[in-house]
């Protein structure tokens, strides 16, 4: 007979200080991860693609989403990074073109630990876009122009040491959860298999204590001699 290990002893008070323990590590983590981690800023700057006086306005917003896809390339190919003092490598890695879908707008957002150098690399690229279609007005019939220079953030864009904190709680707790959720279930199949063994044992000894067919035989009377 197979015994049920009781609910209680699967549900003891020091497997649920597992739960608060994962939410501590992982509210420490990362908070020290918010508090180590270097603040980055975001600076944006606006371009708008316009057609030429003899092209089709319905052109200007193909010619945005070429732009916007090769933006990095023409501005390493230009001078973008001597205008804003960094690398071609840090050039690629640190800025980001978007496009809209309807509106032929390009948006070159540049991310650096320097306020100021966000805004130099989001400007160059965006000179950098005005200078190259200028060259090739004369082929694509469109240019682009400065909609908007990039102004210097105030606030880093990367996360805070207490928003780290929380977030790094948040995934404690949660694997925290998810360890109690599978370790009971280990824990009671391994103790319905030691439950097993025992009952396994006991139904062993009875079969061996059972009597043999010989036993009856020897009780039966013998017969009258004749």
């Amino acid at each position: 007979m197979t015994t049920t290990p009781p609910r209680s002893s699967l549900l003891t008070p020091a497997r649920w200080m597992v739960l608060p323990a994962a939410v501590l590590a992982g509210a420490v983590l990362g908070g020290g991860y918010g508090a180590l981690k270097t603040p980055e800023y975001a600076a944006t700057s606006y371009v708008i693609v316009v057609p030429g006086e003899k092209s089709d306005p319905s052109a200007a917003l193909g010619f945005a989403q070429a732009y916007g896809r090769v933006a990095t390339d023409i501005a390493v190919t230009g001078d973008a990074q001597v205008w804003a003092g960094v690398s071609a490598d840090t050039l690629r890695q640190s800025v980001q073109a978007s496009t809209s879908p309807d509106a032929p707008m390009i948006s070159i957002t540049a991310r650096s630990a320097k306020p100021a150098t966000a805004v130099s690399m989001a400007d160059g690229v965006a000179r950098a876009l005005v200078t190259n279609s200028t060259h090739v007005a004369a082929n694509t019939g469109v240019k682009v122009v400065q909609f908007s220079r990039a102004t210097k953030p105030q606030q880093p864009v990367s996360p805070s040491a207490p928003l780290s904190a929380l977030v790094g709680g948040c995934a404690g707790g949660l694997l925290g959860g998810l360890a109690l959720l599978v370790r009971p279930k280990r824990t009671a199949r391994a103790e319905a298999r030691h439950s097993r063994q025992p009952a396994a044992a006991a139904a062993t000894g009875s079969a061996a204590q059972v009597p043999g067919p010989a036993g009856a035989a020897a009780q039966q009377p013998e017969p009258e001699a004749v």
